[in-house]
């Protein structure tokens, strides 16, 4: 059996569509087409059920990956190290929204750039945006607090962030600690508040985990970068919910305020998404493991 024809049905097998695999692997469509087709017809059995968005495997498609996918890894790896054995460095390309790439992701993988690892960054804010990225193949590595669906992507958790409701020390003198745990929100009646987007992400999820509500006003301010958020929230703007570890330095300095600290507060799970088998890729699982182990003093 034709190894490239193996490897055009695995691909097809994990992003669920032709054209997306076709992307993967470099090849026009209609030579996806012919290479399953060709498979299918040495095997005498379909491994797809064509739809009108993607396709989906057969009993015996998915038997035939599950059997032909670990190995076809396997030689990608065994290709990938020989690669860098001759000195042959991949570039790696990263994806993330841009405060937890600048803060976290970035800083944990410099010390690779010493080992002889290039980097590229991209700054896309939606976690869509990530995936359409990977599954283009724009991208090696996403971090996402989305866990994707289906067989295209690994999705690995890499670590919890924790939220805070703060304020600048002017309006924290404002709100009544124990009218805050009573009465909630309404504590906060008339307060500014500031924010990544009109919707209110961050906001909202705190209001629902800790008040059991939802906020009912607008926005003051809206900046697409949590540093944005922080530093007008520092110099007076307002309310601002925000992760620890991008407010933790402003917290100790005493910039902004901690308005309240529930029990259990609320949390948002990150994780490292890649193409399903591109681990097999030495570089790209060195930058991976290396990212797990920075995590876990996060």
């Amino acid at each position: 059996m034709d190894l490239a024809l193996l490897r055009t049905f695995v691909a097809v097998h994990r992003a669920g569509s032709f054209t997306r695999a076709a992307a993967l692997l470099g090849l026009s469509q209609p030579a996806v087409t012919s290479q399953i087709r060709a498979l299918e017809r040495q095997l005498g059995r379909p491994l797809f059920h064509r739809q009108s968005r993607g396709v989906t495997s057969t009993a015996i498609g998915d038997e035939l990956a599950r059997k032909a996918a670990p190995h076809l890894d396997a030689l990608l790896e065994i290709a990938g190290t020989q690669q860098e054995a001759a000195g042959a460095v991949r570039t790696l390309h990263l994806a993330g929204p841009p405060e937890f790439l600048c803060l976290r992701v970035l800083p944990a993988l410099a010390p690779l750039v010493g080992q002889g690892q290039s980097l590229r960054a991209s700054l896309p804010t939606e976690a869509a945006q990530v995936l359409e990225g990977l599954a283009a193949c724009q991208f090696d590595l996403g971090v996402t607090t989305t866990r994707p669906r289906g067989s295209m992507f690994t999705a690995t958790a890499l670590c919890d962030e924790e939220h805070v409701l703060v304020a600048a020390p002017y309006w924290a003198a404002l709100i009544d600690p124990e009218l805050l745990r009573t009465k909630g929100p309404a504590a906060m009646d008339g307060i500014p508040l500031v924010e990544v987007h009109e919707s209110l992400p961050l906001i909202t999820r705190y209001w629902a985990a800790v008040f059991d509500a939802l906020p009912t006003a607008a926005a003051t301010v809206v900046a697409p970068d949590l540093r944005a958020v922080l530093e007008c929230a520092a110099t007076g703007g307002g309310l601002a919910v925000l992760p620890r570890y991008l407010c933790q330095d402003a917290l100790d300095s005493g910039r902004v305020v901690a308005l309240l600290e529930p029990v259990v507060p609320p949390l948002r799970t990150w994780f490292l998404v890649v193409r399903a088998g591109s681990l097999a890729l030495a570089h790209l699982a060195r930058a991976h493991d290396h990212l797990l182990r920075a995590a876990a003093h996060w």
